[in-house]
């Protein structure tokens, strides 16, 4: 038996019958203390061994399926705290030396230690001696919980860039999840009188509806109470939209204004389509689908810089006014992509050239498209372009479509 263990293990048998049964409260507070340094350093040097027997194959050379087990049978524990112990000695070794090194010293406890050790474990390789140092620092503050929920944020600290990317490569996946997964149904039941109307919408559709139906949401005025509920409201608003929809038959030919929504957005993240942009509920939207909706829609993108100063709120001049939207119309008489039969009131005006890249409103910069090819030309490596000798929108396909990536045309609506 090592002399050193046997004599700290005298020492404290020692202490411990010395103890007398009543102490002054400053000598116990003092004393517990010291004896908790003195745990942590114990339980340290209880992992260092533990690892050691690991490596050395002492559990299988006695029989024992597993280090874990080996410690439950010899020392009479549970599963989940042998389990605990060789998976900590393990991961404290590996990539965590600044809290090994403080558990050895006493300064953190073991439920600190796992706190870290799992959190530090979950990170790439490249990050993991980093994020050790910085959470044992954060020790010294906080207990093993809250470490647990810095952990969880660890990356977002030693990786900002990182983090943001992947934050952003989510929420790109999700808009696109979202989008395909659209829907609306109107289900009549049978025998009530009345049509059940249920859907899915991604954010940013969801962003013009709401900003469509809000107005007419609220209570009617008059001097008499409005006793609609505010389901029933929303659903007189819906009707109502319609109802106006119908009448206005020119309003896709003469670009009547669309209710605003408003995003928050900032100059870099407009212009180099990389970040997030955030509406004015504070949902956040991908920099395409800002650039999208911004594109013809009555959206008012207030531009910050990179203090967060609002570099510009957009006016609508930028929008197509009803006389270039009608000289569209009789250009390109429907959506123009190639082979697309969308008339032209179910189109919107869509920048060859960005406005928010300089891109101008006028005619030989926009071309009329359906919805989803706007989408498409937004989301993918087809080029339009309006050409100079006719004034034609021209479609450069993407390599793996036409390699020799010939211009193409809409000749649906010519008729050519």
């Amino acid at each position: 038996m090592d002399e050193r263990l046997t004599g700290l293990s005298r020492v404290l048998g020692e202490h411990l019958e010395s103890v007398p049964f009543v102490c002054s409260p400053p000598a116990v507070v003092e004393q517990l203390d010291q004896v908790h340094v003195i745990v942590q350093q114990v339980a340290a040097l209880q992992l260092a061994l533990v690892r050691q027997a690991d490596a050395l194959g002492i559990p299988a050379a006695q029989g024992a399926t597993s280090t874990a087990a080996w410690l439950r049978g010899r020392y009479r524990i549970s599963p989940g705290a042998a389990t605990k112990q060789v998976k900590l000695a393990k991961m404290l070794d590996a990539d965590c030396p600044a809290t090994a090194e403080t558990l050895a010293a006493g300064a953190v406890n073991v439920d600190q230690a796992w706190s870290i050790a799992k959190a530090v474990a979950g990170l790439p390789s490249e990050h993991r001696i980093q994020a050790d140092k910085h959470l044992v620092e954060q020790a010294a503050e906080f207990g093993a919980v809250e470490l647990t929920s810095l952990g969880e944020r660890i990356l977002e600290v030693v990786a900002p860039a990182e983090t943001e990317a992947k934050a952003l490569a989510a929420l790109e996946r999700a808009e696109e999840r979202a989008y395909v997964g659209r829907e609306l149904r109107l289900s009549e039941i049978p025998g009530e009188g009345r049509v059940r109307v249920t859907g899915w919408l991604d954010r940013e559709a969801a962003a013009i509806v709401t900003a469509a139906l809000d107005p007419l949401c609220a209570p009617r005025g008059g001097g008499a109470d409005d006793v609609r509920t505010p389901g029933q409201r929303r659903a007189d608003a819906l009707v109502e939209v319609c109802r106006l929809a119908q009448a206005c038959t020119k309003l896709p030919d003469n670009g009547g204004d669309r209710p605003q929504v408003v995003v928050t957005v900032s100059y870099d993240t407009l212009r180099d389509r990389v970040g997030a942009a955030t509406l004015d509920d504070g949902q956040l939207l991908s920099a395409a689908a800002a650039r999208r909706l911004a594109c013809d829609a009555a959206i008012l993108p207030a531009v910050l810089d990179g203090a967060g100063q609002v570099l510009d709120v957009g006016r609508q001049q930028r929008l197509f006014p009803a006389a270039i939207r009608r000289a569209l119309v009789l250009r390109d008489n429907g959506c123009a992509f190639p082979d697309c039969d969308r008339p032209a009131r179910w189109c919107e005006g869509h920048h060859v050239i960005h406005w928010a890249d300089g891109g101008p409103t006028n005619r030989d910069n926009a071309v009329l498209l359906c919805g989803h090819h706007h989408r498409l030309i937004h989301h993918s490596d087809w080029r339009v372009s309006i050409n100079p000798t006719d004034g034609h929108p021209d479609f450069t396909p993407p390599a793996h479509i036409d390699p020799q990536q010939q211009p193409r045309r809409n000749r649906y609506h010519r008729r050519e």
